[in-house]
């Protein structure tokens, strides 16, 4: 009931990583309070080892049921979290590694999960990613037919087995 009432302001933000992005993730909490951002922690909490898809499905869970708009994943390299994460409908979690990835995640492809690696960004660069990223607004026109197949692609091939996939 917590998340449900946190999810409806505009500025709380859910996170979540593995035990490879732990000690970022709680820069990045620090710095979105700093922003003026709440933040939903929805684990790891600690840097002992766990499985990365376990704390991607909590985030995307919440995006693709619509109760949180934007999310951050983090876990060694960012992809893990990717890939366990797009496997949700209407989830478009995007692996950011600089300024321009970031704000054409948001301007383009209307991202609303940010995915980094703990160990392959740096802290200030983290922190000019997630600025960048909060503050790009997604740009809509030409861009709206293209998250519309994508999300035609996720109607498509949900339920279906690997082999009929796309026909």
């Amino acid at each position: 009931m917590v998340a449900l009432i946190l999810s409806m302001e505009k500025n709380t933000i859910v996170i979540a990583s593995d035990h490879g992005a732990f000690e970022l993730k709680e820069k990045l909490k620090a710095r979105l309070e700093k922003l003026g951002y709440k933040t939903v922690d929805m684990g790891t909490h600690s840097s002992e080892s766990v499985d990365y898809p376990d704390f991607a499905t909590k985030v995307a869970r919440v995006i693709s049921e619509k109760e949180f708009e934007r999310g951050i994943l983090l876990c060694g390299t960012g992809i893990g979290m990717s890939i366990a994460a797009n496997k949700w409908p209407g989830v478009r979690a995007a692996p950011v590694y600089d300024n321009y990835t970031a704000r054409m995640s948001r301007m383009h492809n209307n991202s609303n999960i940010l995915v980094l690696g703990g160990r392959t960004t740096g802290e200030e660069t983290a922190y000019d990613i997630l600025e960048t990223w909060l503050n790009t607004p997604y740009e809509g026109g030409r861009h709206d037919k293209r998250i519309q197949k994508i999300s035609d692609l996720e109607s498509r091939n949900s339920g279906s087995s690997s082999g009929e996939r796309g026909k």
